[in-house]
């Protein structure tokens, strides 16, 4: 047990350089205390005292501000940063080395009993502040889910997430290698850009080359003595206004 409670504390140190020290983790960390309380009430609900179980997690809820349902399952060195308003629910597991950042719910979207209802985090992921992983699917070894993203699918392992809805961000072999076996507080990484404003930019820039084309061929009509027929004015394509708004 003491190993254990060694091994979960330098696992903090290590992700952490706000933690100065073995005692200031015991003693100041919520969400080392929540995990520690999760272990009590983890055994106490597999040997049929469920509703002990349910009331130790209700204490850890109110002392730490974390509510992890004493059915879930929890790995090892797993770390809640910060951990105020962290929601982990019944069929919920936990991977081992997965780091949880503030406001996270593992939450279901069935309400049929008896069935796996909450996600399954592989190990080593890392799940951004205020994101929602909803549903009865995988996230993949070191995949990351960045800040507010509301996850609603499956995450392939080392990929990352972002977005509302969550889009699944490709990244090139540079970058891969670039970010293979960093940290990434928050699940920030090098190249994060949602793929869906990526793909909005994209289009935006494709729309100022075509109508700089169409400007140039009414101009060579017009050179050449060519009438076109007259379209009603529009209002001016402003690109830089429709980029601030994607971006």
């Amino acid at each position: 047990m003491f190993h254990l409670l060694r091994e979960d504390i330098n696992s903090i140190i290590e992700r952490d350089p706000a933690a100065r020290n073995s005692w200031e983790v015991l003693t100041c960390y919520p969400g080392f205390q929540a995990v520690m309380m999760h272990c009590w009430a983890a055994w106490c609900w597999a040997h049929g005292m469920k509703w002990l179980g349910r009331f130790i997690s209700y204490l850890a809820r109110i002392i730490t501000g974390i509510e992890i349902h004493p059915g879930a399952t929890i790995g090892r060195r797993v770390f809640i940063d910060h951990g105020f308003g962290v929601v982990i629910g019944e069929t919920a597991i936990v991977g081992d080395d997965c780091t949880i950042y503030q406001g996270v719910t593992l939450g279901g979207t069935s309400l049929t009993s008896g069935l796996k209802r909450h996600p399954t985090l592989g190990r080593g992921v890392i799940v951004g502040a205020g994101a929602k992983v909803l549903g009865s699917f995988t996230i993949g070894d070191y995949a990351k889910v960045g800040s507010n993203a509301v996850l609603l699918k499956a995450v392939p392992p080392g990929a990352t997430a972002v977005g509302n809805p969550a889009h699944i961000i490709q990244k090139s072999k540079a970058q891969d290698e670039a970010s293979a076996g960093l940290f990434a507080a928050y699940g920030v990484t090098p190249g994060g850009d949602d793929p869906l404003s990526k793909a909005l930019q994209g289009l935006i820039g494709r729309a100022v080359l075509q109508e700089q084309q169409i400007e140039r061929i009414v101009g060579s009509m017009k050179a050449a003595g060519i009438m076109c027929q007259s379209l009603p004015e529009c209002d001016k394509f402003d690109p830089a206004q429709l980029k601030k708004l994607v971006d």
